[in-house]
C-alpha cells in the first residue's frame, strides 16, 4: 500500500483482531448501539457479500433477508463498535462480490455450505 508511514504506523496501532472469514460465510455480527446514555448490543446475522481490505479503513458488507426485504449493512472491520464476530457456517462461492444475490429470492439466494461440497 502507498500511503506515509506516519498514516500506516497510525493505522497498525488501530487494527484489531477478528476471526477469519471470507466472502460467502454467513456471520453473526455483534454491534454495539449508543442510544444516549444507554448502551446495548444488536446481533446482524448475514451472508457477506463484500470484503474491501484497506488497512485499518477495511469494510465489509452483510447481507440478509428480513420480512421479505433485503437488508445489506457495512461495518467497519476495525471499529472499536464491534463487539464480537461470529462465523455460523463457511459458504464456498467462486467470486469475490456476491452482488447477484440481490436479484434472487428464496432457495434460490442460498449460499453452498463447506459441509455440502
Amino acid at each position: 500500500m502507498n500511503t506515509n508511514p506516519k498514516i500506516a504506523e497510525i493505522e497498525a496501532a488501530q487494527v484489531r483482531t477478528l476471526p477469519d472469514f471470507r466472502v460467502g460465510d454467513t456471520v453473526r455480527v455483534h454491534y454495539k448501539i449508543v442510544d444516549g446514555d444507554k448502551d446495548r448490543i444488536q446481533v446482524f446475522q448475514g451472508v457477506v457479500v463484500k470484503r474491501h481490505r484497506a488497512g485499518a479503513r477495511s469494510t465489509f458488507t452483510v447481507r440478509k433477508v428480513s420480512f421479505n426485504v433485503g437488508v445489506e449493512r457495512i461495518f467497519l472491520t476495525h471499529s472499536p463498535r464491534i463487539d464480537k464476530l461470529e462465523v455460523v457456517s463457511r459458504g464456498v462461492v467462486r467470486r469475490a462480490r456476491l452482488f447477484y444475490l440481490r436479484t434472487l429470492e428464496g432457495k434460490a439466494a442460498r449460499v453452498r455450505d463447506q459441509k455440502d461440497t
